[in-house]
């Protein structure tokens, strides 16, 4: 069999397994206020099933052939009560592929012209802290170790050593930034960091 790779040439990288994934895209919100920009942060409501009070980001799940961005600014829009068209989307963060099958597609985005609304049946309320603190904060990092658990009906006949295969165990870091009485950690934090840190690099 003939293969042909020049096909591979101009092929757009995608992430390996991506069907087996959830995919999520999420806002990482700027306010200008009177002491420069400062990131929006969410508390879920009380009344949610999932993550019921934790502090979060706007977003949510991408539709089906929803464009990652437009699914950042359709859930941001819904959750803080805005017009789309009053979100200037700035740029994208790195993908983050999390060990519990979720792909999470983060964008910053400047809020123009809110007034602190948001939608009270998602969200309870709302807080912001300042770029420039988050620029001078090290927030601290601790690890969730990660071990593989194959099924019952896995076939460990298959494989070299069968049930006392050595699997390969994994880190999970998990960030936590405290301002004030909050604590932001979890997905949260971790994609703070990541904003924080590519700020700091451009």
């Amino acid at each position: 069999m003939k293969v042909d790779l020049n096909k591979f040439k101009n092929r757009t990288v995608n992430v390996c397994g991506r069907t087996l994934y959830r995919e999520s895209s999420i806002l990482v919100p700027l306010v200008e206020r009177a002491d420069g920009y400062s990131l929006l942060f969410e508390v879920r409501s009380e009344n949610l099933t999932q993550q019921p009070s934790e502090i979060c980001f706007p977003g949510g799940r991408i539709e089906n052939l929803e464009e990652n961005v437009k699914a950042a600014v359709r859930e941001t829009s819904e959750e803080l009560l805005i017009p789309g068209n009053t979100i200037e989307v700035s740029g994208e963060l790195d993908t983050l592929v999390t060990p519990f099958s979720t792909l999470i597609y983060p964008f910053i985005g400047i809020l123009h012209n809110y007034k602190d609304t948001y939608n009270t049946d998602e969200v309870k309320e709302i807080f912001y802290v300042p770029v420039s603190y988050l620029m001078e904060a090290e927030p601290l990092c601790h690890y969730i170790d990660i071990e593989m658990k194959p099924g019952e009906d896995f076939p460990y006949e298959m494989i070299q050593e069968g049930r006392n295969y050595p699997w390969a165990k994994g880190r999970y870091p998990v960030y936590f930034y405290t301002y004030g009485d909050r604590i932001i950690w979890g997905i949260t934090a971790r994609i703070t960091y990541n904003f924080i840190e590519v700020l700091k690099h451009l």
